[in-house]
């Protein structure tokens, strides 16, 4: 049988849910003929069953729908040569998977379900792991960890964003991201505001767009994702860089009661954080409504509004330089010297004073692979200090290994990465437990509520209190 390692997407922007990648919608089929597709697909993805070669581990993978974005690929290419060099006589077949998130998640738990089609090693996204430790499909890799020195060297919060409720560990992190305030230093000027701008609060930031309309009315002041389109971006970029920064974000989840394993409503820091929202769009400091809600509009921020000068603050990730990195297709060498970095201030500048989300990628087997074994030796060979640096780099992404990130050429590697890594001091991950992705789209509705001027604060507000209800089977507490 084929030994199959399924790869998922990069940090490219939108390959965390967080990064959503959307393509163009062609005419929908019928249900019955797409459940067709995907799964065929699925098994094709995953080689060609029982009669195959026992000495080729299959590694199938997201590849990324624009063409010009080769991260993935390259860096597989080469830890395929690494692996086949270090086991003489094994052969690695790279099988990529073009395909948008959804498709690909969809793909994925097909092949989880059956040890004829099951992969030995899979990319699992942080926002849907413990979906699929629920679902049985993930195998505990404690055993493993326990006999790898490296696994020391991974920093906490990373290692128990792939940790289910069990205690158990499910997955290796190959890197987190953070977020923080994009600005374009050339439209700050133009606006009279300090090109080493530092908001202390949500107000300053308000106060800067407002300005920034008045004195520079050609561009967008400023972008914050949201509604249904955008996806996890709407909830992760937009809606928790503000809720983590309230009164409560700072020292608990603002979403998620731990002591009773219960989900929060009737949340203060919910109702300012929509208020946030709601005053971007309503006092025209944000894009269009129409763009806003463009599922394609986080390509046109990265591709075009920003290195086109055309847009002021940005609320983002880490990730955007990967995609003007050269060779992206999308070169943008000076934009070190034309964009500021910022962190996101807490509500009213209350300690610890800033703010971040972080999520990420995991390394995972599942509970049917043929050959567990040899896919956590992959992942020890993928994360070395030596690959997982190359890795963080290449891919733009923020290092979950301590002795990478006190690498000064790491550090130096490229211009950003010192100010998003300081961030992960100040970071919080989602609580991706199973219900998760379904408050995550009850909050990006929340937010299209007031984006759209079809609800207000309150009746947002109260919308998503009763959804919530509704997706986590009444397990909630006011608060």
């Amino acid at each position: 049988m084929t030994t199959a390692l399924t790869f998922g997407p990069s940090n490219n922007g939108h390959k965390d849910v967080g990064r959503q990648e959307v393509v163009p919608v062609r005419p929908t089929p019928t249900p019955l003929l797409v459940a067709t597709l995907l799964t065929a697909t699925a098994l094709t993805a995953c080689g060609s069953g029982s009669g195959s070669d026992p000495d080729t581990v299959e590694i199938s993978y997201k590849q990324s729908t624009d063409n010009s974005v080769r991260v993935m690929d390259e860096y597989l290419a080469d830890i395929k040569t690494q692996f086949e060099k270090a086991n003489p006589g094994k052969k690695v077949k790279l099988v990529p998977i073009k395909a948008p998130d959804s498709e690909y998640y969809t793909k994925l738990q097909q092949m989880l379900r059956s040890p004829k089609t099951a992969p030995d090693l899979v990319y699992e996204d942080t926002f849907l792991i413990n979906s699929d430790i629920t679902s049985g499909y993930l195998k505990p890799l404690d055993p493993y960890l326990e006999k790898w020195d490296d696994w020391g060297q991974f920093i906490d919060t990373a290692k128990s964003a792939a940790q289910a409720e069990d205690g158990k560990t499910y997955g290796v992190p190959d890197g987190t991201d953070t977020r923080g305030l994009w600005f374009d230093k050339g439209i700050f000027k133009k606006a009279g505001l300090p090109t080493d701008w530092q908001p202390r609060n949500w107000d300053d930031i308000l106060d800067a767009a407002r300005t920034i309309k008045e004195k520079v009315p050609d561009v967008t002041p400023m972008n914050v994702y949201t509604g249904k389109p955008a996806g996890e971006a709407a909830t992760m970029q937009g809606f928790e860089m503000l809720l983590y920064g309230t009164a409560t974000g700072a020292t608990e989840s603002p979403l998620y009661d731990a002591g009773s394993k219960k989900w929060i409503t009737g949340s203060q820091g919910f109702k300012d954080s929509l208020q946030f929202v709601e005053t971007v769009f309503k006092e025209k400091l944000g894009p269009d409504v129409s763009d806003a809600l463009d599922p394609n509009f986080a390509t046109r921020v990265r591709g075009e509004l920003l290195p086109e000068g055309k847009l002021g603050i940005n609320l983002d990730g880490s990730w955007l330089p990967q995609d003007w990195l050269e060779g992206s297709g999308h070169e943008w060498p000076e934009w070190s010297k034309k964009l500021g970095l910022a962190y996101m201030p807490t509500q009213n500048g209350q300690s610890p004073g800033k703010v971040s989300m972080s999520g990420g990628w995991t390394w995972a087997v599942p509970s049917k692979a043929a050959n567990p074994d040899m896919a956590f030796e992959f992942v020890k060979l993928m994360q070395t200090k030596a690959n997982a640096q190359k890795w963080y780099i290449a891919n733009s992404g923020i290092a979950v290994r301590t002795d990478v990130a006190e690498d000064p050429a790491y550090a130096k590697a490229q211009p950003g990465i010192e100010f998003f890594t300081d961030l992960v001091a100040n970071t919080h991950y989602r609580p991706a437990y199973p219900a998760y992705p379904k408050v995550s789209t009850a909050i990006q509705e929340a937010m299209e509520g007031v984006t759209t001027g079809d609800s207000s604060v309150a009746e947002a507000a109260r919308g998503y209190d009763e959804e919530l209800k509704s997706v986590t089977d009444n397990q909630v507490i006011k608060k």
